[in-house]
């Protein structure tokens, strides 16, 4: 029997439950570096490897307007991990694939502007 990737995780019903979830934003961290860098290496045709920084998460964040959903003082840090943690959430729950993910970073010319999309696209999946 196949174990779901979201087997570690609990399942949440609020976008609030899931950015709030510190171990979520770890992972999503890893995840959105990983598809980030994955995009760049098809886009320059070699191997990439960088990270998406708190900066334009949290832009992202903003763009998509799902700040309003968190607390109103919060730095860029937790901004972003708030970001990363629907993101992963969302490839967790099997809402969107790598792939996905990618297609979404590359079909933008703007990076936050790109994470913004991919929110949404994640939201949107999960219906939270």
């Amino acid at each position: 029997m196949e174990e779901k990737l979201s087997s570690f995780t609990p399942q949440y019903a609020t976008l609030v439950s899931i950015f709030q979830d510190h171990k979520l934003a770890s992972l999503g961290d890893a995840y959105v570096n990983f598809v980030y860098s994955l995009a760049l290496s098809v886009e320059r045709g070699e191997a990439t490897g960088t990270k998406v920084s708190s900066r334009v998460l949290s832009q992202a964040l903003r763009e998509a307007r799902l700040r309003a959903f968190l607390p109103k003082r919060m730095d860029r840090h937790t901004l972003g991990d708030a970001a990363e943690a629907l993101i992963v959430y969302a490839w967790l729950r099997e809402m969107i694939t790598i792939e996905e993910s990618v297609k979404t970073i590359l079909s933008s010319n703007n990076v936050a502007e790109a994470f913004a999309k991919l929110l949404l696209f994640a939201r949107e999946r999960l219906n939270v």
